[in-house]
C-alpha cells in the first residue's frame, strides 16, 4: 500500500524504525520478531493490540517476562504494573491518531500510557491500523478526542458529556479522559518503533 510505504520513511525521518504489514497476523509475527526472547514487556490499555490477539499471542508463547494489568488481582496490582512498565524493555500501545508525515497522538485519563511513552521502557512498540491515519497532526488531535475519546467513555461507562451524546465538549468533567493529550515528534535515541497496519484496528 502507498500509504503504508509513505509512513514508514515519514517515521524513519522522526527515528523511529517503522514496518507496514497488510494484515495483524503478519504484525502479530512482526511485534514479536522485535522483541528477544526472555525480553519483559507489557502494554497500554488499547483495545487494539487485544482485539488482534497480539497479547494473548505474547502471554501464549512462554518467551517472554509479562506484566498483565488484565490479570491483575485489584487496583493495587494494576497500579504496581504500571511502576513495573518503566522498567521494562518493551512497552507495547497503539495509538489514537498518526498524521500521514509521522507525528503520533494519544490521549490519556490517567497518564500512565503516554508516562510510558514518553519515559522509562527500553523499548516502546506501537501497533497502529491505517484507520488511524490523518492528514495533518490538527486532524489527528481531532480525531482522538472526537472519535477514540466518546467511545472510550462509553466503553468504561463514565460520566462524561461525550459518553451522553459521542461529541467532544472540551469538557473538564472529573471523568474525563483527555487529561493528557501527547504528540510524539520525535524518537530520542529511537526507542520507538512502529507496526501499521493495512486493516482497522480500534477506534
Amino acid at each position: 500500500m502507498k500509504l503504508g510505504e509513505r509512513l514508514v520513511k515519514n517515521l524513519a525521518r522522526r527515528n523511529m524504525e517503522a514496518f507496514y504489514c497488510p494484515d495483524k497476523e503478519t504484525a502479530i509475527a512482526k511485534v514479536t520478531e522485535l522483541m528477544p526472547e526472555g525480553s519483559s514487556v507489557t502494554w497500554g490499555g488499547s483495545m487494539s493490540i487485544r482485539d488482534m490477539g497480539l497479547t494473548d499471542a505474547i502471554a501464549a508463547s512462554g518467551r517472554y517476562e509479562v506484566f498483565d494489568r488484565d490479570k491483575a488481582a485489584g487496583p493495587d496490582e494494576v497500579q504496581e504494573i504500571y511502576r513495573k512498565a518503566f522498567g521494562c524493555d518493551f512497552f507495547i500501545s497503539s495509538a489514537n491518531a498518526m498524521s500521514e508525515d509521522g507525528e503520533i497522538v494519544n490521549i490519556d485519563g490517567n497518564g500512565n500510557r503516554v508516562a510510558a511513552i514518553t519515559f522509562g521502557p527500553k523499548n516502546v512498540i506501537f501497533v497502529v491500523g491505517i484507520n488511524k491515519v490523518c492528514q495533518d497532526c490538527e486532524a489527528a488531535v481531532k480525531r482522538a478526542r472526537s472519535t477514540a475519546a466518546p467511545i472510550n467513555a462509553a466503553r468504561f461507562n463514565i460520566e462524561t458529556p461525550c459518553h451522553i451524546d459521542g461529541v467532544c465538549h472540551n469538557c473538564n468533567s472529573k471523568d474525563c479522559i483527555c487529561n493528557f493529550i501527547h504528540i510524539l515528534r520525535n524518537s530520542p535515541k529511537g526507542r520507538h518503533k512502529v507496526v501499521i497496519v493495512g486493516e482497522p484496528l480500534g477506534y
